[in-house]
């Protein structure tokens, strides 16, 4: 398998990495940072493994695969500490998180 037939895939990595970046960031500025410490691990964690999932997708990779198996797990992590929070930024968060670990998770 290659790019044409990861790009859903693709697509929904690449939009729940910026995502998870835009709730680091925001958390961030919350009051109580300190209260969103692991949320904004998580999305650092998943960030960066949704890029990297995307770029081995993107190359045809033959980890591609146990990437998105690994990527689907974080997303579902990152999604569910962000369920914790009632911020607007974490409510998209787990969204994206969510539509990311399905589409990884039918790539097994």
């Amino acid at each position: 398998m290659g790019y044409h037939e990861y790009q859903k895939c693709i697509d929904a990595c690449l939009k729940c990495a910026s995502t998870c970046n835009h709730c680091a960031s925001s958390c961030l500025s919350e009051q109580d940072v300190n209260m969103m410490a692991k949320c904004i691990q998580m999305d650092m964690e998943c960030a960066a493994l949704c890029y990297a999932a995307a770029q081995l997708m993107s190359l045809g990779s033959v980890h591609a695969k146990a990437i998105c198996k690994l990527c689907a797990e974080v997303c579902k992590a990152c999604a569910e500490e962000c369920k914790k929070h009632h911020n607007d930024h974490c409510k998209e968060c787990a969204d994206a998180c969510n539509k990311c670990a399905d589409e990884c998770s039918k790539m097994q």
